[in-house]
């Protein structure tokens, strides 16, 4: 096969996939090629089948690319999944190589997860004392490999419910005015669909759902819902009581249909049009009154709820969102377990290694240094034998020690602020090199564990600064009640923000962050006595009078402003109504409780609501930016701002003279700069002329 037909194939796959059901890993959130190492490597992937699939009559799809090094007929791949092997055989000598595997129910595992597991068995020479650290051995997986997933409505109505439904929403609607019951359940509505997939989460208001989108959540009081969907919904609520309906149907719809045929080793998209049989899906979160949709609300943010709700509707009489928390209630301590680590069983030679990922949010606070404790237990070494055990963090190598005859492992190394970033993957590794003489028989008799249970991660100083910045957040906002703050007038376009912030308040081993929300002004609004009581989270027009009650932010938006880059004093962002751009700034409030405050501006105001909101999670390369800007198009400029800072200048506090000359200086100092040069040459001129008159 011809690398024309790999391409073809990753064309193709990227961008018809959801039509054919044809679903690649990288629309499943592998985005690279998965790598394998080793002589004998493995590498696992987990992908969660939704009910709306039928897996009997489902295809797995797997394309790889060897090193080309290899030896290939003495080189092997074996195909797992779950725990029973599918396939095996010698590489070929193509360059992009491919198993297609049938699927059946047995193949899922009860929680609906499909385990795909592939592991190598690679040759380079004919000693393989030579070929164990060769970095000539690998193997890829590429991206483009697939699961054919067969898209069945027979069991529509039996197979799915409220316990399982989450898996394939992909959109929330809320009411076209929504009022601050609508906005928090729509954060908690994306709170919870965020940690059940990796796709794209389309927040619309009422009317602009597009007509594509069938699956989704409907968020809104009774009085709220349309003519056409009251009837769709069968229980009503009474007073006090909180209601998840969903509503389920079958329709018919005409639809283009791609589908990839193999034709002599080339992948062919064959389009046609057919009548297609749509299940359609909407989850209404909804209450008899006020105080019953609340209930429903504070239920969205009940795990423990939500999956053990096997019918289509939920009437909700009394809802709690205390979760019961671990006996070190400060999170200052964390086993490898608790941060989602597994016991693997490693055998072999070389490089064993186990992975753990955590991040600064899984503890109370930032910080600032973080001590590893590793404890397991090896096969005792031979004479002659050698082995080590390393720890690296983000791929750096922290630690390393000569393992010994006694079997057991107990090392400790901390780590610096430096070191360690918002999110951190760690990897124990185990490695070992039998003696010369004993290595073709020594493959399988070294075994080595970590301890997840004894094995921890424990956090000794809290991170504290007098500024508060980026890389401090979300576990700022840990301890205390926050307050979520909305402009009245902007409402409606930060509702996707707020769900990506109570989604990172709650991306922690124990989410328990339910905070209040309110707008800014009026009635309803927050007091300034809160504003010291409370964290405060606010997503704020640049107009809000509430700005005057944050004297410590380091922008105010009362007057306009440009921030350079200090490099090389060049404006970088200027503040302006017609550029869409998110502003999102964090500082201490007047009683050092934790502010952030996002601002929009343009004419996509949720659009750059949701990319500030976003850009300030990601894992960020500095430990001081305390503003970010950043605009629809996923561009953005991060900087440390205080009282004393140079990238800050506040245009309108300057008179019209000095404006005049900020803009124009240039102009007039080449303008001076001529007149000089045009009257030392009048001046030479007249001086040669009385030269001349002298000497005649």
């Amino acid at each position: 096969m011809k690398r024309l037909f790999t391409l073809l194939a990753f064309i193709m796959l990227s961008t018809a996939c959801f039509a054919q059901h044809i679903i690649s890993f990288k629309a499943m959130g592998h985005d690279d090629d998965e790598p394998v190492y080793g002589m004998s490597g493995a590498t696992s992937f987990y992908f969660k089948i939704t009910p709306e699939y039928e897996i009997n009559g489902s295809k797995l799809v797997v394309y790889f690319e060897p090193s080309q090094a290899l030896i290939r007929e003495k080189s092997y791949v074996n195909l797992f999944i779950g725990p029973k092997p599918v396939y095996s055989a010698r590489l070929t000598k193509d360059s992009i190589q491919k198993i297609s595997i049938n699927l059946t129910k047995a193949d899922v595992s009860p929680d609906n997860y499909i385990k795909i597991q592939v592991k190598t068995l690679l040759t380079i020479t004919d000693d393989p004392c030579r070929d164990l650290d060769n970095p000539a051995m690998w193997l890829k997986i590429k991206n483009y490999s697939y699961l054919s997933l067969v898209k069945s409505s027979k069991n529509f109505f039996n197979n799915i419910n409220i316990s399982n439904c989450f898996d394939g929403k992909r959109a929330i609607v809320y009411p076209a005015n929504p009022t601050l019951h609508d906005l928090k359940a729509v954060a908690w509505a994306y709170s919870r669909l965020k940690k059940t997939q990796q796709k794209t989460i389309g927040v619309y208001e009422e009317g602009k759902l597009p007509d594509t989108i069938r699956n989704y959540i409907k968020v809104g009081a009774l009085s709220s819902l349309t003519g056409a969907e009251r009837p769709l919904i069968k229980v009503t609520p009474q007073n006090n009581q909180g209601l998840f309906y969903l509503h389920k149907a079958i329709s018919t719809v005409m639809d283009t249909i791609t589908r990839m045929v193999e034709n002599k080793g080339q992948l062919t998209a064959v389009k046609a049009v057919a009548q297609e049989v749509v299940p359609t899906e909407i989850l209404y979160v909804t209450g008899g009154d006020d105080a019953g949709y609340e209930k429903a609300i504070t239920a969205l943010g009940n795990m423990n709820i939500l999956n053990s709700t096997f019918g289509d509707y939920l009437l909700i009489n009394k809802a709690q969102n205390q979760f019961f928390k671990t006996i070190d209630e400060n999170r200052s301590k964390l086993s490898l377990k608790q941060i989602g680590g597994v016991s693997d069983f490693l055998s072999g030679i070389g490089s064993l290694k186990s992975a753990f990922n955590f991040k600064n949010s899984d503890f109370s606070f930032t910080p600032k240094e973080v001590e590893i404790r590793i404890v397991g237990n090896y096969s005792s070494l031979n004479p002659g034998d050698r082995g080590f055990f390393n720890i690296y963090l983000n791929g750096l190598l922290l630690s390393s020690e000569k393992l010994d005859a006694s079997g057991k492992l107990n090392t400790t190394v901390t780590i610096n602020r430096y070191q360690h970033h918002k999110y951190n993957t760690l990897e124990a590794e185990f490695r070992f090199y039998p003696n010369n003489g004993n290595c073709k028989n020594s493959f399988t008799n070294f075994f080595a564990e970590v301890d997840v249970d004894k094995s921890y991660l424990e956090s000794k100083n809290p991170f504290i600064t007098s500024d508060l910045s980026f890389y401090q957040y979300p576990e700022a906002f840990n301890s205390g009640t926050t307050k979520i703050v909305v402009s009245k007038d902007y409402a409606k376009y930060a509702a996707g923000a707020m769900g990506e912030i109570i989604y990172e308040l709650n991306n922690n081993i124990n989410a328990n962050n339910f905070p209040d929300f309110v707008y800014s002004q009026g009635a309803d609004g927050i007091q300034p006595s809160e504003l010291k009581k409370n964290n405060i989270i606010a997503l704020l027009s640049k107009d809000d009078p509430l700005y005057k009650e944050f004297p410590d932010a380091p922008i105010n938006f009362d007057r306009n402003f440009r921030l350079y880059n200090t490099d090389n004093n060049t404006i970088v962002y200027q503040l302006s109504d017609t550029t869409s751009n998110g502003l999102a700034q964090i500082f201490y409030g007047r009683n050092n409780n934790a502010t952030l405050v996002l601002t929009a501006t343009g004419k996509h105001l949720s659009e750059a609501f949701l990319s500030a909101s976003k850009s300030i999670t990601e894992q960020l390369s500095t430990l001081s930016s305390n503003v970010c800007i950043s605009d629809v198009n996923n561009n953005k400029y991060l900087f440390n701002i205080n009282k004393s800072s140079d990238n800050l200048e506040y245009i309108d506090t300057k008179s019209a003279l000095t404006r005049f000359w900020d803009n124009y200086n240039l102009y007039i100092l080449l303008g001076i700069l001529v007149l000089i040069l045009l009257s030392f040459l009048y001046i030479r001129s007249k001086v040669q002329k009385s030269q001349e008159l002298f000497n005649d």
